[in-house]
């Protein structure tokens, strides 16, 4: 399986101006294993690593390079399984084998209750099974073996509608119910999918197609969804040609997607790799992915009703991801954030061939907020615009979204950043009447500019240090006791 490699060692933890309030008690109890303690009202995003694992021994290093302590479940192993070729499916690639996997997990949840509550694994064996879209269970493991290959029903019917997600308040391409996921899952926990790095391909060009053609009577499905769900490890597959985003873990908690290539064609529409929506404790790490969307795009509802549920993302960690997308970013925050996006750390991210490295994005009418960010240790090759603010391109869920919730920026940190053989340089716009605060950027290296070697910065103010090129008046105004000059 191909895999992202980190091109340098992860940084140490890195501080910020404020404390972020949920990890505090964290940073106070891990307090003698920090590595940085200059600034000790801050609490470390760093420290997020250290959920789920017990304090290192004497003489160790402080933080652990591995998030997948969030997962807290009992792991791929499960009292009872079976293949699913004993409900009957057969992996000729033509055979529709849908009534099979869904008798499979029935049956096997089942067992597993009568078996003591152990739990269930499913194994795929090599072959090709087509299947329509299947309900995964509590306490399951879906197993593919090296060859095995899940794909996609060509059959729009076996992709059936389901109620939109209350923070969307629609389908989000069209008005109404939504095709659901392949895999899928709602109100579960301890859900593992993993494998020999099998296979699971969406088929999606029959759904691109439509999207293309404005035939598109309802939002399309994704590939993997977890809706309310808690305790999901994803892990060693290969995810393919999902007809829209292709793993979405939305109002979930400790959530683990690792070691996972993705893969679409570079101009698949909207199949984003990995968007974890309204979401906590989510571990992304050692992942490639390919896509015509966002490699990882963090989220939390639209407009309204995003604000109205008001469940944020946060307590986020996304490491060691690589890959390329020609029209979008390697990470984006939004544009669908109404609900907050906080306490995110990224590093290690290397993006190539791309329009943007890092992205945040909003509008008028989302409200929320984007806050306590930290991207440090970014590599990027031809990348169009290396890291973006944009306001939005008018996007919205209906006409009564309120034109007076405007979204709060704060405290983000951008350093450590690498690009060479760019189109322009950064560019900074805000959404009028919005508020940026505390934005800083260190250590940031880019060169080869082909077009604009100028920042553009429009009414978002912040510090620079150790900048090149240049940064915009903006970004100028650098005291030496700030936080964002320490080093």
């Amino acid at each position: 399986m191909a895999k992202a490699t980190a091109a340098h060692e992860p940084l140490p933890p890195l501080p910020w101006p404020r404390p972020a309030p949920l990890l505090l008690l964290l940073a106070l109890l891990a307090a003698s294993y920090l590595a940085i303690t200059s600034l000790p009202a801050a609490a470390p995003l760093s420290a997020l690593l250290l959920i789920g694992h017990p304090p290192p021994p004497r003489g160790a290093s402080s933080i652990s390079s591995s998030c997948a302590g969030f997962y807290v479940g009992t792991g791929p192993a499960r009292a009872v399984s079976a293949s699913v070729e004993e409900f009957g499916a057969v992996g000729d690639g033509v055979t529709s084998n849908t009534a099979a996997f869904r008798r499979a997990v029935a049956e096997l949840e089942e067992r597993a209750r009568d078996g003591g509550g152990g739990g269930a694994r499913l194994e795929v064996p090599p072959g090709r099974w087509l299947t329509g879209s299947f309900n995964l269970t509590s306490r399951f493991t879906l197993f593919l073996h090296r060859g095995a290959v899940i794909l996609g029903s060509q059959d729009p019917e076996e992709w059936p509608l389901i109620a939109p997600l209350p923070s969307y308040g629609r389908g989000r391409e069209r008005l109404g119910p939504r095709h659901i996921s392949l895999i899928h899952g709602e109100g579960l926990n301890d859900v593992v999918v993993t494998g020999n790095n099998g296979t699971i391909d969406g088929q999606g060009e029959m759904w691109w197609e439509l999207w293309w053609n404005r035939t598109l009577n309802h939002t399309r499905g994704h590939l993997v969804e977890l809706v309310n769900s808690s305790n999901i490890l994803i892990s060693n597959i290969t995810l393919r040609n999902s007809p829209f985003w292709t793993v979405h873990p939305v109002y979930c908690s400790n959530v683990v997607m690792k070691d996972l290539t993705i893969l679409a064609p570079l101009n698949a529409p909207n199949t984003d790799g990995i968007d974890p929506d309204s979401s906590s404790e989510v571990c992304i790490e050692d992942c490639y992915i390919e896509s015509g969307d966002d490699l990882v795009a963090v989220k939390s509802g639209w407009d309204q009703y995003g604000i109205s549920v008001g469940k944020p993302s946060t307590n986020i960690v996304i490491q060691r991801v690589s890959g390329t997308t020609p029209t979008c970013s390697g990470v984006g925050f939004g544009s669908e954030m109404s609900g907050g996006i906080s306490n995110v750390l990224v590093r290690d991210l290397h993006v190539w061939n791309s329009a943007q490295a890092v992205r945040l994005k909003t509008d008028v009418g989302r409200g929320g907020y984007i806050t306590n960010i930290t991207i440090a240790n970014v590599t990027m090759e031809k990348v169009k615009v290396p890291i973006r603010f944009s306001r939005g391109a008018d996007d919205h869920s209906d006409d009564n979204y309120n034109r007076t919730a405007l979204p709060r920026i704060s405290n983000v940190l951008i350093s450590d950043i690498v690009g060479v053989d760019l189109q322009r340089a950064p560019m900074l716009e805000a959404v009028a009447g919005a508020v940026y605060e505390g934005i800083c950027f260190r250590n940031v290296s880019l060169r080869g500019m082909r077009r604009q070697e100028r920042w553009h910065c429009e009414s978002i103010y912040g510090e620079a240090h150790g900048v090149y090129p240049a940064p915009c008046e903006e970004f100028r105004n650098n005291g030496s006791s700030s936080w964002c000059g320490f080093s």
